[in-house]
């Protein structure tokens, strides 16, 4: 069920959807950041989504939820991610084979393959609490030639504004050597 609410400034639309008696939703910095890539802020940059969903269920939750839950009114996060990749499913979401426990192993070769993005041209959040998958994909997942890879930024409690912004930094930082 869709949960109506605020998006923000962006005024109102699906800010929630309930999977039994648990509600989700975005976190506000996640949902900045959707909102200013919906609207051109970050024009060069596409985004995709790498998630650990651990049963075939949580996987038809979690796309159903993307599908539902909006950026901007009028506009899902399944909209947006299709509008970056040109209407192909990039995402890699969940842990059922091919996919892993392990991005660093399953993920993130397969968003290379899928978008022909080089690992060191890659920006990842994780707020896992579980596991520090921040810490195996950017140990494991390097170019060759550069030696470089993703760069990661852990989200404990989500991704906020403060977190997406060092993000940026370090990533723009990397760039300039």
């Amino acid at each position: 069920d869709a949960v109506l609410g605020s998006l923000g400034d962006k005024g109102s639309g699906v800010s929630g959807v309930m999977s039994g008696s648990f509600k989700i939703s975005l976190h506000a910095g996640a949902l900045n950041a959707l909102q200013a890539h919906a609207e051109g802020r970050y024009s060069t940059t596409k985004f995709a989504l790498a998630s650990s969903a651990d049963t075939p269920f949580a996987e038809d939750v979690g796309r159903q939820a993307l599908r539902m839950l909006e950026v901007i009114p009028g506009m899902t996060v399944w909209d947006l991610l299709m509008r970056d990749w040109v209407g192909i499913d990039v995402n890699q979401i969940g842990r059922q084979p091919p996919l892993s426990s392990n991005k660093a192993k399953s993920h993130f070769p397969r968003l290379k393959e899928a978008t022909g993005v080089r690992y060191d041209e890659m920006l990842f959040f994780d707020d896992c609490l579980w596991s520090d998958h921040v810490a195996m994909v950017t140990a494991g997942c390097k170019e060759l030639d550069t030696g470089r890879g993703v760069v990661g930024i852990r989200t404990p409690q989500g991704l906020r504004d403060a977190e997406f912004e060092r993000g940026l930094q370090e990533f723009s930082r990397r760039a300039i050597r």
